[in-house]
């Protein structure tokens, strides 16, 4: 895992992650590894990722925790059936978020 986020930093990612629609839909088929490489790609590119649970509702705490460890990203928040990711690139160059 990635290091630390702190408190104020989730707040900004929080603040930015409000403008966004959700890239990615947890359906019928859950966690597959399809869905799990599919994340990691979408948060190579955009860094700050919004996931929405169409299915597996009750299990999305869960869910949303797997599915941070498996791509090596920050759980920032879920709020409704939305869970917000964040996973700094690993490229400098190619960072498009600056944490505080």
């Amino acid at each position: 895992m990635p290091t630390e986020i702190t408190g104020s930093q989730k707040r900004q990612l929080r603040g930015l992650a409000q403008k966004l629609e959700p890239l990615l839909k947890i359906g019928k088929n859950g966690l597959s590894q399809a869905f799990i490489k599919s994340a990691s790609e979408t948060l190579d590119l955009h860094e700050l990722v919004k996931v929405r649970f169409t299915e597996f509702k009750d299990e999305r705490k869960e869910l949303a925790k797997q599915l941070a460890e498996k791509t090596d990203a920050h759980l920032i928040a879920i709020v409704g059936h939305v869970a917000v990711f964040y996973r700094q690139n690993s490229d400098v160059e190619k960072r498009k978020i600056r944490l505080k």
